[in-house]
């Protein structure tokens, strides 16, 4: 494909994207194939000559379009959205045309510059404090999630951990007390937490400790919970090295009592002494509404944490991925994670004065990541950030308005936070066991049709459906249309006209822990 042809082929790519965008709402927002429908219609191999970029391009209506489950469609209101916008799209497609991996500054200095740049920027539009700015001993680091960038501080926790609470050793005493203390390393998370944190433990070698919370609490963690954990886990003879604190949770999008948390962390591991607890803080949803001066509030305990990160990629009109880590100290991650290869030494690096985000991460190469981010930056500006996120907001109070007028039929269980209701459906049998088969056969049946698209989840051993009203393109007939959805489902449900069937069995929630039975339901 020469240069003629690559315009020609972009051109027509580009108005098939934007053709796919405007008619993405006429199409069914879940896939419905079966596992294993491509490999059935795709050849056994290659072609043995090239093909011409048209036949190619209509493949990927009648072939890639039928496997999609469109996650841009104002009808997705499933997990947390995967944001889109023109300007993210352009800044990949210029991250594609100056393709390297960008492993050091000498790569291409504007890669690492820029990404510095905007993520000072960023650091202060969500009102974080001085210290994660670069000009400061902290700074940014884009990652490819929210779980890479808990895997990445939690070897970074466990090595300061380590060398620290060892430093008056050496020689083989040394090792051997590594060694033990490694056994007895435990990371802590609420059980509200991301499982990213358990798998982060499970990669880092080290144990996991899930922290009960209470719905009295909002399902956020206090000080007074992590206190008893580590209270059991210093007479079990454990050894807490990290913490997850989450601004805006999973399941409910329940936002932690920061203040409590470092109050405890200040009483049980001093800031700046050998046995200081890492604490982290997962905003990778809920961290975009700090553009808003309204939530900026949320912000104000961070100095005393170790990092923080944020999914521009969720909410923020940034393609995936764009996962922004901030530290305290890069020092803590360049300690953990520099390994200097002959091939990769140069005068630029040698100086200190020039950054290479290779030690602040897992992989080596990296991708041009921050031109989306800069892009989206100018294009929409601070203003127009901040309406992206409030628009949400209302949404979300807006549906909530909604299933509180049909309280014969639906429970809020939590919200709206952050554009999240998460909600149960009321069975004409009182009982918890009625109201989990109930809510789960009207979930599925929603999720079956497929004009909707929503998740579920198990809050406080019961089971509700999420329903997240912040994806870019959808405006208030979108949050209508789910709202009369699940009025209809559920009276068809409840009626007896539908034909459902959940099968008996064991209710688990995201840990694989049983919290009650799913009884059968079934309709004509």
């Amino acid at each position: 494909m020469d240069s003629k042809q690559f315009k020609e082929a972009a051109t027509a790519a580009i108005d098939e994207i934007v053709n796919y965008y405007d008619t993405i709402e006429d199409r069914r927002v879940v896939s419905n194939v079966e596992p294993g429908y491509l490999r059935k219609i795709l050849p056994a191999g290659p072609p043995e000559e090239g093909e011409s970029w048209a036949d190619i391009q209509k493949d990927i209506e009648t072939k890639i379009m039928p496997g999609l489950t469109h996650w841009q469609s104002p009808n997705f209101m499933a997990w947390f959205p995967a944001s889109s916008s023109y300007p993210g799209m352009l800044g990949e497609l210029y991250s594609a045309a100056f393709t390297a991996p960008a492993f050091n500054w000498i790569c291409s200095p504007a890669v690492t510059e820029l990404e510095t740049v905007v993520l000072d920027w960023l650091a202060k539009l969500l009102n974080l404090p001085e210290c994660y700015l670069s000009s400061t001993h902290g700074g940014g680091v884009i990652q490819g999630s929210a779980s890479e960038a808990i895997v990445t501080v939690m070897v970074a926790a466990r090595d300061k951990y380590l060398r620290e609470t060892t430093s008056h050793l050496s020689g083989l005493e040394l090792e051997d007390a590594i060694a033990h203390k490694r056994s007895k390393l435990v990371a802590l998370g609420s059980e509200m937490a991301h499982s990213s944190t358990q798998k982060a433990a499970q990669i880092a070698g080290v144990r996991f400790r899930s922290i009960p919370v209470l719905a009295e609490n909002n399902f956020a963690l206090t000080g007074k919970d992590l206190e008893e954990v580590l209270l059991q886990c210093k007479a079990q003879g454990l050894e807490p090295f990290y913490l997850t604190a989450t601004l805006g949770t999973t399941a409910t999008c329940a936002v932690d009592d920061f203040g409590s948390i470092a109050s405890i962390m200040s009483k049980h591991a001093p800031p700046n002494v050998p046995g200081e607890i890492w604490v982290h803080v997962d905003a990778a949803y809920a961290g975009a509404a700090l553009v808003c001066p309204e939530y900026q509030h949320l912000t104000a305990s961070f100095e005393h944490f170790h990092s923080f990160d944020m999914n521009m990629h969720k909410w923020l009109l940034t393609n995936f991925d764009a996962s922004c880590l901030y530290v305290r100290k890069r020092k803590d991650l360049v300690d953990a994670l520099s390994i200097t290869a002959s091939y990769l030494r140069n005068d630029f690096s040698e100086s200190g004065l020039v950054t290479d985000y290779r030690d602040w991460q897992i992989p080596l190469g990296r991708r041009f990541r921050s031109l989306k981010i800069w892009f989206v930056l100018r294009t929409y500006g601070v203003k127009g950030l901040q309406e992206h996120i409030r628009k949400h907001i209302k949404l979300g109070e807006v549906f909530a308005g909604l299933i509180k007028t049909r309280g014969d039929l639906f429970k809020i269980a939590t919200g709206p936070s952050f554009a999240l209701t998460v909600l149960t459906i009321v069975p004409k049998v009182a009982g918890t066991v009625e109201q989990n088969a109930i809510t789960k056969a009207v979930y599925e049946l929603v999720n079956k049709r497929g004009e909707i698209f929503l998740t579920s989840g198990v809050v406080g051993g019961v089971y509700a459906i999420r329903v997240v009203s912040a994806n870019p393109l959808a405006h208030e007939e979108n949050v209508r249309k789910a709202f009369e959805i699940l009025v209809e489902t559920t009276e068809e449900v409840r009626d007896g006209k539908a034909s459902v069937r959940v099968l008996n069995g064991p209710l688990v929630n995201g840990k694989g822990e049983g919290v009650g039975e799913v009884a059968v339901v079934s309709g004509s």
